[in-house]
């Protein structure tokens, strides 16, 4: 949610991002008029009221021929300072209902445009010429198949399509890959979090991801609990209706939790293998941090994922994602994408965003700096999806015999394994 005294002090720079973003302009003025509503109604509300209580300290002292007269005053009243009341929630209702529509204001660096218009900021790793080595790579799955480490066939008969199976070396090289990223996270200062994936509706709602992105959440509905999409939601929530002192700043959280994500409007896109899924495992960083720290903070956040994927020996590629594909709640998010050899060309990995006060304000996580108390700013940054960070392993480290070298970062973690060999069928 933006600070609704900067929407009323400098409505052209909110329509100018809502456009940025591709969104309805129209519902910067709407949200305007509402909120000049809900105070006029307010100040409307809180002059009967004090009226009121003017007149009821009246009626002890009046005479038996005044009294009346003011008990029929006060009856009036009464009315009326109900029917303010109900316009004042009426209006406060709907200016909450249209400020939860609006996206965050758009940095003004971000690259303006949909999901292609990106800027690449910075390239790492060398991408290896398998045809000078002397054979065709080949993509995950035919890899993962052969090591025995992934089964998509048995998950989608047991649950469907985009499900699948990690055995053997693969759910290994998944308990590797998790432990690896905690302890960099740890080191780094995070304190390990394992979070719920079951949230209610509020925490849903106050990370953003009950608008454009709703159509990619699981709902419960008999029991009116989300499943959550990323360990953001639960870590974001952790501090809600809070009163953070600023010494305490910053605050970092390193989750990890299942996620699951209906992937609705990818009908066809990434239907082979495990790259894109409904059901997968995810380390997140999250901080809590002063709105003054936060652009620093979102630099940190990429810092981290850099070493991440530099320690995995991946090359890949940064970009400043582009105003039209942040999502609601980031006002500015870097991407790092991975090279997939077999398609070709780079993927995304990991995000890095930053959300400003945006998602303090829907769920009150605030700061307090001596007497001031306002709302902090929340980033988030994944470090490691675990499907989509093997796909990236298995490919770039192929051998030519099928096996698949492991790095060197992971190998404390798999007990020294160097390569992950394929199995007799």
């Amino acid at each position: 949610m933006i600070d609704l005294r900067l929407l009323r002090e400098d409505p052209d720079r909110v329509r100018a991002s809502q456009r940025a973003r591709g969104e309805d302009v129209a519902l910067v003025d709407s949200l305007l008029s509402a909120d000049e509503r809900r105070r006029s109604s307010g100040v409307r509300f809180d002059e009967l009221r004090s009226e009121q209580k003017s007149l009821g300290k009246l009626i002890p002292k009046a005479s038996p021929e005044e009294r009346a007269e003011l008990l029929q005053k006060a009856e009036q009243l009464k009315a009326d300072v109900k029917a303010a009341e109900a316009a004042q929630n009426d209006a406060d209702d709907e200016t909450k209902r249209l400020a939860l529509q609006l996206g965050n204001l758009v940095h003004p660096d971000v690259p303006v445009g949909g999901e292609e218009d990106f800027v690449v900021l910075e390239t790492h790793g060398t991408i290896r010429d398998f045809g000078a080595e002397g054979f065709e790579p080949k993509d995950h799955l035919e890899l993962g198949e052969a090591l025995g480490a992934i089964d998509v066939e048995r998950g989608a008969k047991v649950s469907g399509s985009r499900f699948y199976y990690l055995t053997g070396v693969g759910a290994l090289l998944e308990l590797a890959l998790v432990n690896a990223a905690i302890a960099q996270a740890t080191e780094a200062g995070f304190t390990p979090m394992l979070t719920p994936a079951l949230v209610r509706p509020r925490a849903m709602e106050g990370t953003g991801f009950l608008g454009q992105a709703a159509e990619n959440v699981y709902h419960l509905e008999k029991d009116d609990y989300y499943l959550v999409g990323t360990s953001e939601v639960p870590l974001a929530a952790y501090h809600m209706d809070e009163i953070v002192d600023a010494d305490k700043l910053p605050l970092r959280y390193a989750g990890f939790s299942p996620c699951f994500r209906r992937e609705a409007g990818t009908y066809g896109k990434d239907t082979r293998g495990i790259f894109r899924v409904h059901q997968f495992d995810k380390v997140e960083m999250f901080s809590y941090v002063a709105p003054e720290d936060a652009e620093n903070e979102h630099k940190r956040l990429l810092e981290w994922e850099k070493q991440w994927l530099t320690g995995l020996e991946l090359p890949f590629q940064v970009i400043d994602v582009a105003s039209g594909d942040l999502g609601a709640s980031a006002s500015r998010k870097f991407d790092c994408e991975a090279w997939i050899p077999t398609q070709g060309k780079y993927r995304e990995l990991t995000s890095a965003s930053n959300c400003d006060g945006f998602q303090a304000r829907r769920l009150s996580v605030r700061m307090r700096d001596g007497k001031k108390v306002q709302p902090l700013a929340t980033l988030n940054g994944t470090l490691c999806a675990v499907p989509r960070t093997i796909v990236a392993i298995l490919e770039n480290h192929q051998q030519a015999d099928g096996s698949v070298r492991v790095p060197e970062v992971l190998r404390p973690y798999l007990g020294g394994r160097e390569v992950l060999e394929p199995v007799a069928k």
